[in-house]
């Protein structure tokens, strides 16, 4: 289906299909690695497959959108009235040809004036991008681009935003939970989205009330974390030393840093006359418009994030041996070293930055790798931060931090 891995988080589609059946299972694929943030190369190779573009022309003949003219006035019936092959060989000219452009959202009404459900949503989506913080942005973006107008798309197709009734959205709901499996709180963060982009449209004037108001949510589920003994954390300890995820283990079970947190920790937030940790910067990791983009912020999650911690001698030395390491690799690789990233601990071989979606992704494979149980790297965090939310002395947090290093 896809060659390994390519970098982060990339996969080449290898794609070789000549049936309905063979493209239907990938983009199954398609969709399920989407949702896991994978991106992918090779796509427009296999969108210029005839079986893809014979597929689109039926889905297209089949959907009352056909009739609609596009933001270029032309309407699909100039198209269905060519020749198959000569049809086919215009699209796959085109594909290479093809030139990206920046996106432009447009509302594309019907011949009766009407909006597209799924048209008002882009429309929504694109308003909503100056007014929220770029990682939020990119989970809105995924759910509604990649889950949601798929779905009414195939579904409902043509569905006018007036139209819209509250089971549409219901069995959209079901729809997730019981088909594709997703939990009810992800069901939940798309009710959100849906909710606000109806919304918007009745503030407008352009819905009379607004169906999301009227189902059933589902409840959210609980989630009960699952944390490591003394013992297992000491293994831990053992097995990633000398691993490029060691320093967020320790950073994440040792001083209770989120991901980002440890990602974004910078050499300045260091005091070694003090001895404190600053933790002031984060470094998180979204996709936007189908592309993965660090995001460095100089604040934390929350004002209480902003805190300072006790260095204590054995990440002291950890500290320095890191930094020895990079002035070693700075000398070895020369030219060649990335300079970009030199305020950063937490950087590879060659002075990159450790991006957030590797420790995610490796996490899991160290344990596996040596039998351990499974947990979060989340989960690394929370019993020294509930532990320390109890004991607001600077010196009560160092000697527990010695004792559990």
């Amino acid at each position: 289906m896809g060659d390994e891995l390519r970098g982060e988080n990339l996969v080449h589609l290898n794609v070789r299909f000549s049936t309905e059946t063979e493209l239907k299972k990938i983009q199954d694929f398609l969709y399920e690695k989407s949702g896991q943030g994978v991106s992918f190369t090779g796509l427009v190779e296999a969108m210029a497959n005839e079986v893809t573009i014979v597929t689109a022309v039926h889905n297209i003949k089949s959907n009352k959108g056909s009739r609609t003219a596009g933001v270029d006035k032309i309407k699909m019936d100039k198209y269905l009235q060519m020749p198959k092959d000569e049809l086919i060989l215009l699209i796959q000219s085109s594909f290479r040809n093809y030139r990206p452009k920046p996106a432009r959202r447009e509302y594309i009404e019907k011949s009766n004036g009407t909006i597209l459900f799924t048209a008002f949503l882009l429309g929504w989506l694109e308003m909503t991008k100056k007014n929220v913080e770029e990682t939020t942005y990119g989970a809105y973006s995924m759910g509604i681009k990649s889950k949601i107008i798929p779905y009414f798309e195939e579904h409902h197709p043509g569905l006018a935003l007036q139209d819209v009734t509250p089971k549409h959205i219901q069995d959209y709901y079901t729809y997730e939970l019981t088909v594709r499996g997703v939990s009810a709180n992800t069901v939940i963060h798309r009710h959100a989205n849906i909710r606000k982009a109806l919304q918007h449209a009745f503030k407008l004037g352009l819905i009379d009330s607004n169906p999301a108001d009227r189902i059933e949510r589902p409840k959210k589920e609980k989630f009960v974390g699952s944390f490591y003994e003394e013992d297992e954390l000491n293994h831990l300890f053992e097995v990633v030393r000398g691993d490029p995820i060691e320093l967020g283990v320790i950073l994440g079970a040792f001083y209770g840093l989120r991901r980002s947190e440890a990602v974004g920790l910078k050499w300045d937030a260091i005091d070694f006359k003090k001895k404190t940790i600053t933790i002031r910067h984060t470094v998180t990791q979204a996709t936007i418009d189908g592309k993965s983009k660090i995001i460095q912020k100089d604040r934390t999650k929350t004002k209480a994030s902003y805190r300072s911690l006790p260095l204590v001698p054995p990440f002291e030395e950890l500290l320095h041996r890191l930094k020895a390491e990079q002035e070693l690799n700075r000398k070895l690789c020369g030219k060649s070293y990335c300079r970009k990233f030199a305020d950063y601990i937490y950087v590879n071989e060659i002075g990159e930055l450790v991006k957030p979606g590797y420790i995610t992704q490796h996490f899991p494979l160290i344990l596996q790798k040596n039998g351990m149980r499974k947990i979060r790297f989340h989960d690394l965090r929370h019993p020294y931060v509930k532990h320390t939310t109890k004991n607001k002395s600077l010196q009560k947090q160092k000697s527990q931090a010695i004792n559990r290093f």
